[in-house]
């Protein structure tokens, strides 16, 4: 079924689930162009944007949760301009005049596409981007790593390949490519790896995790323990852990056709009250959530 720009190329990109991570345009905002649908991989050629999507295959499963390509041709003046919330993780990104790895931003992400363009993408597992920057993780936060800079080998006939392919449209030689590399980098998912890949799933599953105490018993670790795993392994928290996905919650809830009384919203994600919502929602998503849900009905 086809999606639409936003739906497939920031859902991807954000690593999150069909009806999550994707945030409305603000209010009065520009928001997306009304551009026609895309689908995945057999879009139209002439559709602004396409994507494709790669699945990692069974020897990199452990180090890549998803592979992305997507392609835009907008017209002159045509922007789109989309906010996110991203998953708690990094992407390896090749693109025609950049290549390096990019952390989760802390608050309400913002990408821009805008004339002609491409980009390779690779959202790693929890726990592996760690493996690659020599610096503390929360460098990432926020932030990127150029390729050139990680603790990898060949990064330059990596960067050379996959542009050369994804240039002249043939993306499954990109990704044998990619995974030839990955592969030959010798990264070992040690415990501490699977066990924060373990503790983001949790948080991102389990709704009655509503304190880091909560996701620290869940994972059977001590709160301290968990903590330093996750500040070790992602250069996050557990309660930012917690919040992203509440935050995901509520801004997917508030943004569709009947959105909840925010009293009855803030009860059903364990917040104390409406206001301790609305607080949340304003400092990670940046405006109010009756705004929001306002923005999200005028742009749908």
């Amino acid at each position: 079924m086809p999606v639409s720009v936003a739906d497939a190329y920031w859902r991807t990109r954000a690593g999150v689930s069909a009806v999550k991570g994707v945030l409305a345009p603000p209010l009065g905002g520009h928001g997306i162009a009304p551009l026609p649908a895309i689908a995945d991989a057999q879009a139209d050629g002439d559709a602004p944007v396409r994507l494709t999507r790669l699945a990692a295959g069974p020897a990199i499963v452990d180090l890549v949760r998803q592979l992305w390509v997507p392609r835009w041709r907008l017209p002159h003046g045509v922007v789109v301009d989309q906010g996110v919330l991203e998953y708690p993780s990094a992407n390896l990104v090749i693109e025609a005049d950049a290549a390096g790895l990019h952390g989760p931003s802390l608050g309400r992400g913002s990408q821009r596409l805008e004339g002609t363009g491409w980009a390779f993408g690779a959202l790693l597992q929890p726990g592996i981007a760690r493996l690659l920057v020599a610096e503390p993780m929360r460098r990432l936060t926020g932030g990127s790593v150029p390729i050139d800079e990680l603790r990898v080998t060949d990064a330059a006939a990596l960067v050379a390949s996959v542009r050369t392919s994804v240039a002249t449209g043939d993306d499954m030689a990109a990704l044998t490519s990619f995974e030839a590399w990955i592969s030959a980098q010798g990264l070992v998912v040690d415990r501490d790896a699977r066990l924060v890949r373990r503790v983001v799933e949790l948080a991102e599953r389990d709704r009655t995790i509503l304190r880091a105490e909560d996701l620290a018993a869940a994972s059977d670790l001590g709160l301290r323990s968990l903590q330093r795993l996750v500040r070790e392994q992602l250069g996050l928290t557990p309660k930012w852990l917690i919040r992203r996905y509440r935050m995901q919650e509520a801004a997917a809830l508030l943004a569709g056709p009947t959105p909840p009384p925010l009293a009855e919203l803030a009860a059903s994600l364990g917040f104390s009250d409406q206001a301790h919502l609305s607080r949340e929602f304003r400092t990670v998503i940046g405006e109010a959530p009756r705004r929001y849900a306002l923005a999200a009905g005028a742009s749908r």
